[in-house]
């Protein structure tokens, strides 16, 4: 084969390449280092001559970690030895999703590990590494940890690998009883949303098995600066389901149909699952000195043979 000949056939390869989707040419979802949200201690650990951050979990006010589901988030722990004298140690992490009930892990007889050390010297020595896996669903979680009470120090790494849904095709959903609609233009599409507030929660009726999008956006006014936190609490009946802990800045993308006195917040997402039959939800802010919160509502097309 001549070199004209190799030539062409190496820029065909090329342009092959590059059409090629970027999911097809990189197989591997991408991981992501997660930190708390709030005030936790940071310590450094040296692994295989790399110092990387850890973060020791509290036994009283939980971390936050706030992640973007669905994916995979993995959680290194690694228990403190304060002296050599000690053969192993054993200890608990807790850990709660949305503010739902809280899940025990527990670890038993861990050795120290010989092959990595803190940085700061003074803070004794590290043991071998335990892993806690959860796997998340779509949309926005807030996740909490924190160690037992009686246990030696806990110091954890939080990692995350997002996972690459099927699309389905999402229908909006109307609120039971009338909030305030309010119309929203995004890349030149208005899209409706409904106001609602303490007072005015949002009443969602559906019936099951299915899936609801709730695409929440905090109403900035003009005096609120930076990254705004704000939750929002799932009832059915008297029952708390979840709580969400979210945040946002101004979104510099969406805006009002009509001119008022708020900016729109960039969109966070929370799904609820919905068992089979009939239930009635209720989505309602938690925050008393936050202003009202606009909400989207969506389930699958494929589902809208539940609601005939």
């Amino acid at each position: 084969m001549n070199h004209k000949k190799i030539n062409k056939l190496s820029n065909y390869l090329l342009i092959l390449i590059l059409l090629l989707p970027a999911e097809l040419i990189s197989a591997e979802p991408k991981t992501k280092v997660l930190y708390p949200r709030n005030t936790v201690a940071k310590v450094s650990i040296v692994i295989s001559g790399k110092s990387k951050n850890y973060y020791r979990l509290p036994s009283k006010d939980p971390a936050i970690i706030i992640a973007k589901g669905p994916g995979r988030l993995k959680i290194i722990t690694r228990g403190q030895f304060h002296s050599v004298i000690n053969k192993s140690i054993n200890y608990t992490v807790f850990y709660r999703i949305d503010g739902a009930e809280k899940i025990e892990e527990n670890f038993n007889n861990v050795k120290l590990d010989i092959n990595t050390s803190f940085k700061d010297k003074s803070l004794g020595f590290p043991a071998v590494r335990k892993e806690i896996i959860i796997e998340l669903s779509r949309g926005e979680h807030t996740i909490e940890f924190w160690k037992g009470k009686d246990n030696p120090d806990v110091n954890c790494r939080f990692l995350f690998t997002g996972v690459k849904e099927k699309k389905i095709e999402w229908l909006s959903i109307s609120p039971m009883f009338p909030n305030e609609p309010v119309s929203l233009v995004t890349n030149e599409d208005v899209l409706s949303y409904y106001r609602f507030s303490e007072k005015k929660p949002l009443r969602i009726k559906i019936t099951g098995p299915t899936v609801l999008r709730v695409l929440s956006r905090i109403e900035h006014d003009y005096q609120m600066k930076g990254r705004i936190n704000y939750r929002i609490q799932v009832k059915e009946g008297k029952i708390i389901k979840n709580t969400y802990m979210l945040n946002s800045v101004s979104s510099e993308v969406t805006f009002y149909k009509k001119k008022c006195g708020t900016v729109p917040g960039k969109a966070n997402e929370i799904v609820i699952i919905v068992p089979a039959g009939v239930h009635s939800y209720e989505i309602i802010p938690i925050d008393e000195d936050k202003k009202t919160i606009l909400a989207r509502v969506l389930f699958p097309k494929n589902d809208i043979k539940l609601e005939e």
